[in-house]
């Protein structure tokens, strides 16, 4: 098994699809209550929008949680403002109660800024959120006593989407294989942090359009980057947005074990010892990715 044959086996057995029907389900279930319940009994799946790591698609296959907007009409926003304390916690819970006209049975709870909704396999994260004319995205946060904040995933997502045009869809291939090695590793970094950072280091990298052939130069090249982030730094610039994130989280030392075990495997590649160049890229990125055979 070649090291292309290795990572395209590797990456089909982990990318997931904006389509997953189950995903789809029942965000249409979702969807279709809040539409009925805030816009006069419209019986529609429509006004949502995927945000997050599905919505940029940079998710893997083991996504826990799916980010979804329900963009509500902008007097539902007039009549929540108008409430003396905190609407916000107010319309959290009106969302609520809509969802569970359909999952009864289903554990949910609202609290800052979402409903979520915990199914046996992930947790839909709701947001209410209501939609100004420049495409950005208001919505309600119940700290404090209420007040609202302001989104712009759509330029996430646009600036996710003009990177992968770029790269040959590399953007969302990196993202997808190094939150395999997050989730194995039990690395502390966010994915949101993991997107920013794939993006920033792509723009000018110089494999950045190759093909699988060379994920093993980009595993090793994105892993040196990563471990020489100033572990001082905790305040990162979402792509597009333009927004700041936290992550305190200290990844470096196991960014530098990833880059030495890359190292490794690219000399067994050389040295043709091709079963012991699968077997560290396996100690990186997990299970999944194959023996070779």
């Amino acid at each position: 098994m070649t090291i292309s044959q290795s990572f395209d086996e590797f990456y089909n057995s982990i990318k997931t699809t904006s389509i997953d029907p189950t995903i789809a389900y029942r965000k249409g279930r979702i969807a279709k209550c809040i539409n009925k319940d805030f816009r006069n009994g419209l019986d529609s799946d429509g006004n949502t929008l995927y945000v997050g790591s599905y919505g940029r698609c940079t998710d893997n296959i083991d996504v826990s949680d799916i980010d979804l907007l329900v963009i509500l009409p902008r007097s539902v926003y007039t009549q929540y403002d108008n409430y003396r304390y905190n609407g916000q916690s107010a319309l959290l819970q009106a969302v609520k109660t809509s969802i569970q006209s359909t999952y009864s049975q289903t554990k949910m709870r609202a609290d800052g800024q979402v409903v979520q909704v915990e199914f046996s396999d992930m947790t839909f994260e709701v947001v209410p959120c209501f939609e100004y004319t420049d495409g950005t995205f208001c919505y309600p946060d119940t700290n404090n006593g209420g007040t609202w904040r302001t989104m712009n995933p759509r330029a996430e997502i646009s600036a996710v989407q003009s990177r992968n045009k770029e790269t040959n869809q590399n953007m969302s291939v990196l993202s997808r294989m190094v939150r395999s090695w997050k989730d194995y590793n039990n690395v502390p970094i966010k994915g949101i942090t993991i997107d920013i950072l794939v993006h920033r280091f792509l723009k000018e990298y110089k494999y950045k359009t190759y093909g699988s052939a060379f994920y093993d130069y980009m595993t090793r090249d994105f892993f040196a980057y990563l471990m020489n982030i100033p572990t001082t730094q905790s305040m990162f610039l979402v792509m597009g947005s333009n927004r700041y994130i936290s992550d305190k989280g200290y990844f470096q030392n196991k960014a530098r074990q990833a880059y030495n075990m890359a190292l490794e495997a690219i000399d067994a590649d050389q040295n043709k010892y091709y079963w012991n160049r699968n077997e560290k890229f396996r100690s990186i990125y997990g299970t999944r990715f194959p023996y070779n055979r």
